[in-house]
Formats: structure tokens, sequence, C-alpha cells
């Protein structure tokens, strides 16, 4: 098999690092990353030169600015601005330089907040999106439209997955700004380092989430890229080329913070604070598309927390803050 040139953009993110980690398994493929200061994905002059440069043959597009409720609500203008130009920029100058392959990462926030539960990828654009993150939202959707327009006009085959909530080694596990999962695990341990009676969870842990270790996330990335184009599109269409990457599973955050409790051996009380918001009742994935292209998730709610626990506790000096 032919040596294959693959970008990976936003390769020190948790996506794009086990995306990394993911490719660097094939021997036949020779990764071509670029960190922040040395390619500038705002610039369109600068990726453009890039990918004429590079002679490239898959492009895995997992850069994005990214970041909880918080973050969201304060800085929208960055949120919707960063993302457009990051996939316009990318997506442009690889068609331009003839790459023929391209994969654009995106999220389950791409579905409208009241969605029939699980969500079908035909749910897209139609209902009224969540509005914390619509602008990063409306940007997401933009790069599935950016692929499926390139497709049909220049016979590209660029593909789109949509994850459900991600988790895994090189996550933010800020105690504020961070997603549910690295957040109560830092506060787990932290509860349990310091011989804490009990702990607060947020919200009344009645809402039920899915959550997919980024490793398969990386895994299932790697497989729809790969797909031989007459299976890939049997299975999607010109208007709904995405595909949905879970477990098919979901739970409750009681349960998830039962099973956060013995993965990070803290031994006090749970104390649900029902004054915090608990969001959407239930945000499930449908993921029979993606299983019907071959494709299931292999590792566990609890084998995930537990890997992604054992890399927190070796990196956790440099995670302060």
């Amino acid at each position: 098999m032919a040596r294959q040139r693959i970008f990976v953009a936003g390769h020190n993110g948790m996506v794009g690092s086990a995306l990394v980690r993911q490719l660097q398994k094939n021997p036949n493929v020779e990764l071509v990353t670029r960190s922040r200061s040395e390619l500038n994905l705002l610039d369109q002059a600068t990726v453009q030169q890039f990918f004429q440069d590079q002679n490239l043959d898959q492009v895995y597009l997992a850069a994005a600015k990214v970041g909880g409720i918080h973050a969201n609500n304060t800085y929208p203008a960055e949120f919707i601005y960063e993302n457009l130009m990051m996939e316009c920029n990318i997506i442009h100058a690889a068609h331009l330089a003839g790459v023929q392959k391209l994969l654009f990462l995106g999220s389950s926030c791409i579905y409208p907040k009241m969605a029939e539960q699980p969500m079908k990828e035909e749910a897209l654009l139609t209902g009224t999106l969540e509005p914390t993150n619509e602008p990063y939202a409306i940007a997401k959707i933009a790069g599935i439209k950016l692929c499926e327009s390139y497709n049909r006009q220049y016979g590209r085959d660029y593909r789109s997955v949509m994850p459900t909530n991600l988790y895994g080694q090189n996550d933010n596990f800020h105690l504020e700004n961070s997603h549910v999962i690295p957040a109560m695990m830092r506060r787990f341990h932290e509860a349990r380092t310091t011989g804490s009676d009990s702990t607060v969870v947020w919200g009344s842990g009645k809402p039920m989430r899915e959550f997919l270790h980024v490793d398969d996330m990386a895994a299932a990335s790697v497989y729809v890229m790969n797909l031989e184009t007459e299976t890939y599109e049997a299975n999607t269409q010109p208007t709904l080329s995405h595909i949905n990457v879970g477990t098919g599973l979901d739970c409750t955050i009681r349960e998830l913070a039962q099973t956060m409790k013995a993965v990070t051996g803290f031994e006090g009380d749970l104390v649900f604070d029902s004054s915090k918001p608990d969001g959407a009742p239930r945000k499930l994935m449908d993921v029979s598309r993606l299983k019907a292209l071959g494709w299931e998730a292999s590792i566990s709610l609890e084998d995930g927390l537990r890997q992604t626990y054992d890399w927190f506790l070796k990196h956790q000096e440099e995670l302060r803050g």
C-alpha cells in the first residue's frame, strides 16, 4: 500500500491527539501536524500556501475553538468567527490543492434543542438550537454544509462525523470551565485526597447523557474516512452527509456520579444541588447509521473513566488551574 500523507488539524486537542494515536498504528501513514504557532488556521493565505506545499492525501479537521456554557455565553463572537474561519480556510484550501478526502468533526449541539430522542441525522435544521451555544452550533452546521457543497459541485469526498459528549486523556479538567466528566472527576479526586465527607454534584442527577471515550471517537473517524465511497454514500445522501458517532447508550447523571465515585475511590456522600440547572432531560444520539456501516464503540463507560483517571493522576500537576 502506498504511503499516505495525512494532515490532522488541531492535533494538540483532545480529539486531535486521539486521532494522532490512532493513525500512528498504521505504518503506511505519514502524519503531518502543525502547532498554532507554526500555522495560523485563521489566515487564509497562509493555509492555502501550506496545502499547496504539502501534497496531502487526507485531512482530518479536528481544529476548533471549544468551551463550556460559560465560555460560549461570554465569547459568542469568537466562537462563531474562529470556527467559521478555520473550516472555510481548511476545506477551501484542501479543494484548491486537489485533496480528495477530508473528514470534518462536528458536535451533537448541531441538533435542535427539542429534537426527538434519540437524535437522528435527519433532525438537522428542523428546529431552534440551544441558545447558549447557538453561535458554535451554527459554525459546525456550516462545516457540514461546506463539505456537502464541495462534494456536490466539485465531486470531492468530504465527510462529516458528529460525536456525542466526549471524554478522555487531554481533556480540560478545569473545575468551572470544563464539561461534566472532567469537572466531576477532579472534584471527586480532590474530595478524596482532602478526606471530605461529601461532594456536590450539580443538578438533580436525573438528566440522561451519553458519553463516548475519545479513543473510540478517533477509531470511528478513521473507519468512516476509509470506507469505500459506494458504501458510505449508500448510507448517506447528498444533503445528509454527516454521521452520528456515539455508544447508543446513556445513563443518568446520578449513575455517572456513582460510577465516578467507584473509579476515584471517593467514599463520602453525594449531595445533589438541585438549585443548579439540569439542562435538557435527555441527549442521546441515534447511531443506527454508523452500526449499519459496521462500526460500534468498544470502550465501556467504567473502563473509559478508569483509563481517564489513570491519565489524570499522572498529569495532575500540569492540570492545576
